[in-house]
């Protein structure tokens, strides 16, 4: 995968997709490590904007508890947040923590969270309009 430093995609925020478990522990202790997923690979996995739906679409359509669309203020994930090319036309976001080392997503790098429904088979948020 080739990676790019930092916020060289422009972006000013990205989005995580959170479990209601894993919002309900990083409003409770401040920080959470994600899911097995972002443990194995020992980074978040993130999304630009546009790629939200198609992310949710793909990845979240089974599952079965709420799940909350976190707007994060990329600025604050500092040069721990890198763009990587997924295949030939698409590069994800993902926060690896300072100096490449896996560290907990913080909660203060958070500026809206919302619940996301699906109704139509869509999901949605005021922040996916």
């Amino acid at each position: 995968m080739a990676a790019n430093e930092g916020l060289k995609e422009g972006e000013e925020f990205v989005y995580r997709i959170s479990t209601a478990e894993e919002w309900e522990e990083l409003r409770r202790s401040g920080a959470t490590f994600g899911g097995n997923l972002d443990q194995s690979t020992g980074c978040f996995h993130l999304s630009k904007l546009d790629q939200v739906q198609s992310t949710l679409q793909n990845f979240f359509l089974d599952v079965k508890e709420d799940l909350y669309l976190l707007k994060i203020d990329a600025k604050k994930l500092g040069n721990g947040l890198i763009y990587e090319a997924v295949d030939e036309s698409n590069t994800f976001p993902h926060f690896y923590g300072p100096s490449r080392s896996f560290s907990p997503l913080p909660l203060d790098v958070v500026t809206i969270a919302e619940k996301l429904t699906l109704s139509d088979g869509k999901f949605k948020c005021s922040l996916l309009t």
